[in-house]
């Protein structure tokens, strides 16, 4: 059976991917044709019904639930890993009212825990996560949203942090951050549906076994990343929830789509059935 299959070329999904697409665990029939692209990209894909199967910010999930159920194996979540708002030296404190902001997509954790924290923002400019820093050191805009290794290397180009969105998540919710998960089409039906969620969760295993390495599979998608960079994101990212949500991670995941129906009061009602 041939799939798709989408996730990011960021070394926490290149990690957690790396033994299922190349070989060292078993796909048990399933033929995947991988699609490496960024989070956004996904997600737009998500939303047209592109994949089969893919990595998604839970941003997203509540606009692709219904065709989508989402696997308990192969996601980030944690404590200690969300979005950061920074800005150039000197801006003081940020004004949500007045000031400029890039975020990494509309659709994505980032914009649903900077609302949370500044639900009056009034000037949002929505961008590739990769051209956020650019930006603000630009001064296109007073100040952006950085995820992913930019958690690591903001302050050597000269950004200061404003706020932890994440840090603030966890003081508002008491639950871990749910970054990203994987999901799967829900017509491929329950057993197709297991068979991902236990080939990813194997996988995940395999990787998590295998720590400390870099695998060459991850260093040639990481875009001329350090290498000790790579390290950290792989241990920020890559956890206990990235083999199995537990009770946990799907009530993490419950309280940010209750944030996002907060922020979007018309939105649909969600399926009963969210998870695999």
């Amino acid at each position: 059976m041939r799939l798709t299959l989408g996730f990011s070329p960021c070394p926490n999904d290149t990690f957690i991917f790396d033994a299922l697409v190349n070989g060292a665990v078993d796909a048990e029939g399933l033929d995947l044709d991988v699609r490496l692209e960024d989070v956004q990209t996904l997600n737009e894909w998500a939303l047209a019904g592109r994949l089969d199967v893919s990595k998604i910010s839970y941003g997203v999930l509540p606009l692709v639930a219904r065709e989508y159920a989402v696997l308990a194996s192969g996601g980030a979540l944690g404590l200690g890993v969300g979005p950061l708002l920074v800005a150039r030296p000197g801006l003081g404190a940020f004004d949500p009212a007045r000031m400029t902001v890039a975020i990494p997509g509309r659709n994505t954790t980032a914009h649903l825990l900077f609302s949370l924290a500044y639900p009056g923002a009034a000037h949002k400019q929505f961008m590739v996560f990769s051209d956020i820093e650019r930006a603000v050191l630009s001064g296109a805009v007073d100040a952006g949203v950085i995820i992913h290794e930019g958690r690591f290397t903001y302050q050597a180009k000269g950004l200061e942090r404003l706020m932890d969105l994440g840090e603030h998540w966890e003081s508002r919710t008491r639950s871990p951050i749910p970054l990203g998960g994987i999901v799967a089409r829900r017509s491929l039906g329950p057993e197709v549906l297991r068979k991902l969620e236990r080939l990813v969760r194997a996988s995940a295993e395999h990787a998590l076994a295998g720590r400390p390495l870099v695998t060459g599979y991850v260093r040639c998608h990481a875009q001329e990343m350090d290498e000790a960079v790579m390290r950290q994101h792989i241990d920020l990212y890559v956890n206990a929830f990235s083999v199995d949500l537990g009770e946990a991670g799907r009530r993490a995941v419950a309280t940010l789509l209750d944030v996002y129906r907060q922020v979007n009061p018309g939105a649909p009602a969600l399926p009963g059935d969210l998870f695999v």
